[in-house]
């Protein structure tokens, strides 16, 4: 007969749970408590996460504050705990379309040196552009193509004085640290780069952002079908070098 009794109180505070109001729930989570049912104390505490502002102007809340201010401190750390973990989440998030985008920027910016696309080619070349169709990622390309236009034609891009130009330099010192091939890579400038940083050498903050958007390029090959990865399976083995390289 005692062994019924664990999944008895199972059955009941499942169907507690299920019955979750702003009302109640205040009742629900000292019972919680009182009876150490955890699966009933966490979603008490998720439904009061999720419904803080309206359940503190019930009468079980003001009670709460007067009889039990030990609850009530649970309660606030747990929803500001979540609330924390939320705003990293998004933080992360922002982070990791910003390396994606990076990435897919250092893409575009090699296939326009090596092969063209539309209206921009390798600038070591005869380029025509009538029979070029827009690529699969055509809005990245044709922002990136724009600036590479403005870029040439810029008489403040040596100055440093027009930001379009700065984000033009930006990107091409990012691709010089991640090129692991520049005597014969196709991109204006990587080999001068890559010599300065020799000389030079990045700060931290640049080699954190340089070993985010090489991760992302990796983890955007993973997620291709397998097919498409071993398509493009040389540039994903020099991209494992490139993760190996900065994480050493």
């Amino acid at each position: 007969m005692c062994t019924l009794v664990p999944c008895l109180k199972h059955r009941c505070t499942k169907a507690l749970a299920e019955q979750l109001t702003i009302e109640n729930v205040i009742d629900m989570i000292q019972l919680a408590r009182l009876c150490d049912a955890p699966h009933l104390y966490l979603k008490c505490m998720k439904f009061l996460r999720s419904n803080f502002r309206k359940v503190e102007e019930t009468e079980g809340w003001k009670f709460l504050q007067h009889h039990d201010p030990l609850l009530e401190l649970e309660i606030l750390q747990f929803t500001d705990e979540a609330e924390l973990r939320k705003k990293r989440r998004r933080r992360h998030t922002r982070e990791q379309n910003l390396y994606l985008q990076l990435s897919e920027g250092m893409d575009c910016l090699e296939h326009i040196c090596r092969e063209g696309c539309t209206s921009v080619g390798p600038y070591d070349e005869e380029y025509s552009c009538q029979k070029k169709l827009p690529c699969s990622k055509f809005d990245t390309y044709q922002g990136l193509q724009i600036l590479i236009r403005h870029f040439s034609t810029c008489k403040r891009r040596v100055k440093g004085s027009c930001s379009q130009c700065k984000r033009m330099w930006q990107l091409l010192r990012l691709h010089a640290s991640i090129c692991d091939q520049p005597h014969d890579c196709r991109v204006p400038l990587c080999r001068e780069f890559k010599q300065k940083l020799e000389k030079r050498g990045d700060d931290e903050l640049w080699k954190s952002l340089v070993r985010k958007v090489v991760s992302a390029r990796a983890m955007t090959f993973l997620s291709l079908p397998k097919r498409k990865r071993e398509e493009e399976e040389p540039r994903l083995n020099l991209r494992d070098h490139q993760i190996r390289r900065f994480l050493d």
